[in-house]
């Protein structure tokens, strides 16, 4: 096979991946109009249409489907064989894509990754800040990063940070003219601050626990906004209440800007952790990743 015929086959096999010109383009570092170039070249060598165009998606067809069933598995061995040829190498070396949330990247990831880099200028790391769970598989991620009760049970699942809380905190105002809440229940008297988050379709419910039950509550208030920096702003603004990681709020409630609530009814839970698939065979330079991350 040529070098040109196996570049065309690449080329289909991310078209078909990404079901779009443009972000194949993107990850082949093409343009459009290159990459239909080659796909129609490819199509008449062949003699088949391999994808079906519209203005809003392509998709294989018949003959397109066969031959990704055959091309993904193949340039999916190449791929792990080329990766463990780092084993060699005088210094690992790898790209890959973490998606994590902000909360984790600021907190956890960054902070650990930036003084692990400096020690190896060969591995290079992507991280993508998404509040959704996101199928690291289907969008090409070599891992995750979530709290540990949202990790899929098909994952080998890494914990990287200590045990995580929610509490419910507000500004000292928020109280002179009514007394603390005792229960859950008795927020949808107070006014509140909002998140909204993609992942849930709609305002994030807050989540609460003690001696074994469990309650969400949806609350509302005057404002609300779907970046936490800004929750806490207005919490500390006087505008509500709101429910907030502990550690984003931490030196508030230890000035005495923020006053937190329901204590007994937030008890700590499993914390974030790196998650990967099962049947991923680790390079060197992977393994080394996930042991800088490591808890």
């Amino acid at each position: 096979m040529q070098r040109e015929e196996l570049g065309d086959l690449m080329a289909f096999l991310a078209v078909a991946e990404e079901e779009s010109f443009t972000k194949a383009a993107a990850r082949l570092g093409t343009s459009q109009s290159s990459l239909s170039l080659i796909i129609k070249r490819l199509e008449a060598r062949l003699g088949v249409r391999l994808l079906t165009r519209t203005t809003r998606s392509v998709a294989p067809t018949a003959a397109g489907e066969q031959l990704f069933s055959t091309l993904a598995p193949a340039f999916g061995t190449i791929e792990a064989q080329l990766s463990a040829l780092s084993e060699f190498r005088d210094k690992p070396a790898g790209s890959f894509r973490i998606t994590a949330g902000q909360h984790a990247i600021d907190t956890i990831i960054w902070p650990k990754l930036s003084a692990f880099l400096v020690d190896y200028p060969d591995i290079k790391v992507e991280l993508v800040a998404e509040s959704a769970l996101t199928d690291i598989v289907a969008e090409r991620f070599d891992a995750g990063v979530r709290l540990g009760d949202q990790v899929e049970k098909d994952m080998i699942a890494v914990r990287i940070g200590p045990p995580a809380r929610m509490i419910v905190v507000g500004a000292p105002s928020c109280f002179r003219a009514q007394p603390p809440p005792k229960t859950p229940q008795e927020l949808t008297a107070y006014r509140c601050i909002n998140l909204r988050l993609p992942s849930y379709g709609g305002f994030y419910a807050w989540e609460f626990e003690r001696d074994g039950g469990e309650v969400r509550v949806r609350v509302d208030g005057q404002v609300a906004f779907n970046g936490v920096p800004q929750v806490v702003r207005a919490a500390l603004d006087g505008y509500g209440l709101t429910y907030v990681h502990e550690d984003v709020v931490r030196e508030y409630l230890e000035d005495g800007r923020l006053v937190q609530v329901l204590d007994d009814w937030t008890p700590p839970f499993p914390g974030y952790h790196l998650y990967y698939p099962s049947r991923r065979h680790p390079s060197p330079a992977f393994t080394l990743l996930v042991e800088a991350l490591k808890e």
